[in-house]
């Protein structure tokens, strides 16, 4: 079994910055594409960044410049430093990963965190 679990996140003011941090943990063979994703209420959950590897980064236009995604492959980790935190940046933020287990390496599995919530006060 393979688990994904978040931290950092929290209530800060606008202007600020937070530090997420997702830890993948089990039977892992190889971790693909890592990403983080938030969900504002009543909206549709959306892609914040991505990274398929650790050379490429991909951003939603409305993060880039404020947010930098990066990854520790050899402690399974993916982080989201988030700076000049907005009001609208205010959501639950979800880790993403594809992952092939030890049992079956040579097939890829979505996982997801159980979100954590970032507060943006203005």
């Amino acid at each position: 079994q393979v688990q994904l679990v978040e931290s950092g996140g929290g209530l800060v003011q606008a202007g600020g910055s937070l530090r997420l941090s997702c830890a993948a943990s089990g039977r892992i063979f190889r971790i693909h594409s890592m990403a983080w994703y938030r969900q504002a209420p009543g909206k549709q959950r959306e892609l914040v960044a991505g990274i398929p590897s650790s050379v490429s980064t991909n951003y939603a236009d409305s993060v880039k410049g404020r947010f930098t995604i990066s990854r520790d492959n050899a402690k399974n980790t993916v982080y989201l430093q988030m700076n000049s935190l907005k009001p609208e940046d205010t959501a639950v933020y979800y880790c993403n990963a594809e992952i092939a287990t030890q049992a079956q390496p040579f097939i890829k599995v979505n996982y997801w965190g159980q979100g954590t919530q970032v507060t943006v006060s203005s």
